[in-house]
């Protein structure tokens, strides 16, 4: 059975899987779903048109659902999606997106820490990490397993790749390819993150084929949009890595952040894999 605190306010309309513990004062509205085994710690305001899937945990005084700050919202039915497995710190938003049916969406393991807002039509992968104060703008993206850290700003529209890592206090206005790193105001790209392929599963030849092919692509002497367009003609043989980094490449609304080599002290960053790995 689910608990209750007596001082939370539960809407009769809100749907409850088992196990579910709704803390002291905790607020949830009507149109609110919540998974098995979720916990509201305490002062968690869950508003209408909010779906939460199982075992997640949310912290004090998170909010979660508030409409868009968004001049074009016009009230309609609109949703926040959050996963399984996902732990909400305090006093993190996450806002309704705009457009009707449409979601701002949270993947399942992600770790969304102190402070961190989800604006509007936001959508975050799967095993996402958010360092305190994080903020996302409308209709930016993080792929899965990224890390950013923390106060990193995220401009509207901007895509933050998967398994990327992003330095705290960057400011991201243009989008990040997959598997780097980046850091600064605003940020450019100076690595490879290695260490966190290597955690994913990426193997050492992985890896080398990866910085092989952002090689070509940013520093083979063409321009970036050049370089980009012969190496997405020449499929054959590319891995599957590299197909993901075309795709993303070349879907860029906002254009792609640029390399530069030698920040923080050389361009291959640290990886802790031992030789020949």
């Amino acid at each position: 059975m689910s608990f209750i605190h007596p001082t939370a306010l539960v809407s009769p309309g809100a749907e409850l899987g088992e196990d579910v513990t709704v803390g002291p004062y905790c607020i949830v509205q009507n149109h609110v779903k919540i998974g098995n085994g979720t916990v509201l710690s305490s002062f968690v305001t869950l508003l209408d048109f909010v779906e939460i899937g199982g075992n997640c945990r949310i912290a004090q005084n998170a909010v979660i659902g508030g409409e868009p700050q968004d001049h074009g919202f016009k009230g309609e039915e609109s949703w926040v999606r959050i996963g399984s497995d996902v732990i909400i710190r305090e006093n993190v938003t996450i806002h309704r997106s705009t457009g009707e049916g449409t979601a701002t969406e949270v993947g399942d393991g992600c770790f969304i820490m102190e402070g961190v807002h989800l604006g509007h039509n936001v959508v975050i992968g799967k095993n996402v990490t958010m360092a305190n104060k994080v903020g996302m703008a409308g209709f930016s993206s993080v792929g899965d397993g990224a890390v950013l850290g923390g106060m990193a700003g995220v401009h509207q529209f901007v895509r933050v790749g998967k398994l990327c890592m992003i330095g705290g206090l960057s400011k991201i206005v243009k989008d990040i390819p997959p598997f780097l790193m980046a850091d600064g105001h605003p940020a450019g790209i100076f690595s490879l993150n290695k260490v966190g392929m290597r955690r994913a599963g990426y193997d050492g030849p992985a890896r080398a084929a990866v910085k092989s092919f952002y090689d070509r692509l940013f520093h083979g002497g063409l321009p970036f949009r050049k370089s980009l367009e012969q190496l997405a003609a020449s499929e054959e043989g590319m891995s599957g890595a590299a197909r993901e980094i075309v795709e993303f490449c070349t879907g860029s609304k906002r254009g792609v952040s640029l390399w530069h080599r030698h920040h923080r002290g050389g361009e291959d960053g640290h990886d802790d894999q031992a030789p020949g790995a």
